[in-house]
């Protein structure tokens, strides 16, 4: 089974990408998220990979630009009614420690924005994540009666950067674009403030 993935970005799609390594090309199918992040075509790219196979399809790749992006997937890929293309996009929507946040507050709204996530898929999703790790965030089982506070993970700068944008009025696809547009060029080290205005200097280009 493939895991990860390392060459030269050779195209990228509406849904997935070609990656040249030694001479062969994979087709790795791709959020958008991931793939509005890829460097430019001729550039080197690693993607961690998650392979599945079907009747139907017979095997694809599925590729992400962190480990916690894959291990996000393959734990909505167990919950009943959500295939490859739900899990996805809720990532588009919800990268795994805005996803961990989401079912901390018990957040189905949140989760519902995915494209072919509606309110009962949403919920189920909500339920079965809660008490497990995704991304950077655990949370603990609390015994039954019991009620216990559990903070949510820190909120990242990705979240807190495309919160600032959406609440200057731009579209919420637009602004997460541009912040990871911005990430791409800060790196993730940068600051908060900074990250702002490289987003929006993005945004009026």
């Amino acid at each position: 089974m493939i895991g990860r993935l390392r060459g030269v970005l050779v195209e990228v799609g509406e849904g997935d990408c070609l990656i040249d390594c030694g001479g062969v090309g994979y087709v790795v199918v791709c959020g958008a998220r991931t793939l509005q992040r890829l460097p430019a075509p001729g550039d080197e790219a690693t993607l961690h990979v998650e392979s599945q196979w079907s009747q139907d399809n017979g095997p694809r790749l599925y590729g992400f630009l962190t480990r916690d992006e894959r291990r996000a997937f393959t734990q909505l890929l167990a919950i009943q009614g959500v295939g490859p293309k739900a899990a996805l996009s809720v990532l588009d929507v919800l990268p795994p420690g805005e996803l961990a946040q989401a079912v901390a507050r018990e957040d189905k709204a949140a989760v519902g924005r995915a494209n072919g996530v509606g309110p009962k898929l949403a919920l189920r999703i909500v339920t079965e994540l809660k008490d497990k790790p995704i991304g950077d965030g655990t949370f603990s089982p609390t015994a039954p009666g019991v009620h216990t506070e559990v903070a949510p993970p820190a909120p990242s700068i990705t979240g807190e950067a495309v919160s600032a944008l959406l609440g200057l009025g731009v579209p919420e696809a637009n602004a997460r674009r541009a912040v990871d547009h911005a990430l791409m060029r800060l790196g993730d080290d940068a600051d908060l403030s900074a990250v702002i205005r490289a987003g929006l200097q993005e945004l009026g280009r």
